[in-house]
């Protein structure tokens, strides 16, 4: 996807007048390490001391690390999958190869690479997600679990590989900020995991060209951050990866500068991006575990280097962990809202590990669990390695006196999200939050109003995912578009109007007007002249869920949209739908109700235009089924949906 003079009007008109000149100064700067590369200083003596306590690699439990090496072994052959592509190449890879379309990323100078352009370089996620080198780390942590030195030669080669290949500012490696931070990450933990392997040391503070690449990373990060409208979930991860950098790697005569800047940015930038109730700001599920990961996996690296850390880094994380606990569902499954791209902070696990009953194990370890938290059954291998290196949280004595919630939280006013829970393990989740995050809402979907609905863990009324980024502009536009979520869209529009793939121009403005155990409401000015109002109720007695959408405004074409979840079978006759399911291996089955003053249709995978498909995951798409009510609103009449549940 190229992007045109008109997107560079549109995303200029988006920033402030300090970005703008931060910008000018970074295509300044670009140009002049095109002309003049840095060179990285001499270093001797260098020597790596972040090493875990004694016992943490026994404190792993059986089982996590069972899966972990189990998923080693894969990786040893060569095999594993990124994104929905099953790649058998890793034994050797090619750095540079995206196996989705077979295209390869040009070479020359990084910021000459039109990355954005996947005729020209290919899906830039294929590419990028290996050398975010996360596979490595658990290769990594399988070495530091067996003591099976294949595993840390492995990670040896391929480092080696990784850094001939993709020498500093030289090809599309060396484009983006989040994946350089994420990258030193990365080699932090590589180079902790591997420590007892005699070969470490040449590999990492013994090898010149290691250094070379570290410092570089640094270099570029320090020069190069996120800024204004584009500090967002990508700030934070620069700034881990410089934190941790600067603490593990504390070789160079910039380090300490580095480390002070990168633990001032990430203070500043944890408190920006994390409403006061705990939520992102981003509204986007799965950037709330990526911030929190990296959070973490920083917080870690300072403590381990005994660098002080801001109170308000501990809190903002104590924050997002309880609001975590707070909105997951019984089978701890977080809302899906906003984008998603399956993005990680640091992985030493295998297949099958729970991403968030591992962030809430963590926070249990580190936080300490309260009371209502829900119970977090399996295991996992980074708990304990956080643990050990995360100093316990000070719940008395210095630091900000700290008030967590007595009970569990149901509505996070700042963020506009509301939960409803009913028997059964009905879980509900409503939108009337903020459009998205900065001005130009990189990772917002036009979902106001929307609800997600789930019993027992699976979805009923699904927020139907992401799928993806680049290279798919129609598919983008669907799984971003309001026709794309659980709400009512006017005259075949957006309630926000969107200026590109990670772009809008114009926000829907919602308010939340109603907030109870069991009811809510809102409404948005998304669509000029025209007020959308939703009611919400749940009748717990009756397992009964009841949507009542008002429109106060002149009289326009109106489409309400369903979308159910991939394991929902729907029979749909006139204005009722019957919906059937299987859960461990029980039948269920719920019925909904539909507006008789619109014309109702079910749509299944289909593609010209695309409608009917739920993406589980980033690069992953199935097809679903969607209901889509048909007819116009005159401002007299409410729809109302009931959705009943019969156990």
């Amino acid at each position: 996807m190229t992007m045109s003079v008109g997107w560079y009007l549109r995303r200029l008109s988006r920033m402030g007048p300090q970005e703008v000149a931060g910008r000018v100064g970074d295509t300044l700067r670009r140009r002049r390490w095109r002309a003049t590369p840095p060179d990285c200083p001499s270093v001797t003596g260098a020597r790596f001391t972040a090493v875990l306590p004694p016992g943490t690699i026994a404190a792993v439990p059986p089982d996590a690390a069972k899966r972990l090496v189990a998923e080693a072994d894969l990786l040893m052959e060569g095999r594993a999958e990124f994104f929905g592509v099953v790649r058998d190449d890793l034994a050797d890879p090619d750095w540079w190869f995206d196996p989705k379309t077979g295209r390869r990323a040009p070479e020359g100078y990084a910021f000459d690479v039109p990355y954005r352009s996947e005729d020209a370089v290919g899906d830039i996620k294929q590419i990028w997600e290996p050398s975010r080198h996360q596979y490595l780390t658990q290769l990594a942590a399988a070495y530091a679990l067996t003591g099976d030195e294949r595993y840390a030669e492995r990670v040896g080669e391929h480092l080696r590989s990784w850094w001939q290949a993709n020498p500093p500012l030289r090809g599309v490696h060396w484009l983006s900020g989040i994946e350089l931070g994420i990258r030193l990450l990365s080699w932090v933990w590589v180079r902790r995991l591997l420590d007892g392997w005699p070969g470490a040391a040449e590999l990492f503070e013994g090898n010149p060209v290691a250094r070379n690449q570290i410092w570089h990373h640094q270099r570029w990060l320090a020069a190069f951050p996120s800024r204004g409208s584009s500090a967002n979930n990508h700030v934070i991860a620069e700034d881990a990866g410089q934190l941790a950098a600067a603490c593990a790697f504390d070789w160079f005569p910039e380090s300490a500068r580095w480390r002070a800047g990168a633990l001032r940015s990430l203070e500043r930038q944890l408190r920006a991006n994390t409403y006061l109730s705990g939520l992102n700001r981003e509204l986007a599920t799965e950037y709330h575990g990526l911030v929190l990961e990296l959070g973490l996996a920083a917080l870690a690296e300072a403590d381990a280097a005994a660098v002080p850390v801001p109170a308000t880094v501990r809190l903002v994380l104590l924050r997002m962990t309880d609001a975590l606990a707070a909105v997951v569902d019984n089978r701890l499954r977080p809302p899906r809202q906003g984008d998603a791209d399956d993005g990680h902070g640091l992985i030493v696990d295998g297949a099958g590990t729970d991403r968030w009953a591992s962030l809430l194990a963590t926070g249990d370890a580190v936080f300490g669990r309260l009371d209502w938290w829900p119970t977090v059954t399996g295991t996992d291998v980074r708990t304990p390695l956080l643990a050990a290196l995360v100093k316990p949280y000070p719940h008395t004595g210095t630091g900000p006196a700290v008030s967590r919630p007595a009970t569990r939280p149901a509505h996070f006013a700042d963020a506009g999200m509301t939960i409803l829970r009913g028997p059964e393990e009905i879980w509900v989740r409503c939108d009337g939050g903020p459009h998205g995050f900065l001005s130009i809402a990189a990772h917002a979907h036009a979902d106001a109003l929307s609800v997600e609905a789930r019993h027992d863990g699976v979805d009923v009324l699904a927020d139907p995912g992401t799928y993806c980024y680049h290279g798919q502009p129609e598919w983008r536009q669907y799984f971003r578009s309001t026709l794309g979520h659980n709400t009512l869209q006017l005259d075949g529009a957006d309630q926000s109007v969107s200026g590109g793939p990670f772009l809008w121009t114009r926000h829907a403005q919602s308010r939340v007007l109603t907030a109870e155990e069991t009811r809510w409401s809102a409404e948005h000015d998304g669509y000029q002249g025209t007020v959308h109002r939703r009611q919400v109720e749940l009748a717990a007695e009756e397992q009964e869920l009841r949507i009542v959408d008002e429109v106060r405004g002149p009289r326009r074409e109106a489409r309400l949209a369903f979308h159910l979840g991939p394991a929902i079978t729907a029979e749909l006759v006139g204005n009722q739908a019957r919906l059937t399911w299987t859960r461990d291996g029980e039948d269920r089955s719920a019925v909904l109700d539909l507006p008789a003053q619109l014309s109702w249709q079910a749509h299944r995978g289909e593609t010209e235009p695309p409608l009917g498909w739920y993406s589980a995951g980033f690069g992953r798409k199935e097809p679903a089924t969607t209901l889509i009510g048909t007819g116009s609103t005159d401002g007299t009449e409410g729809f109302t949906t009931v959705l009943r549940f019969r156990g």
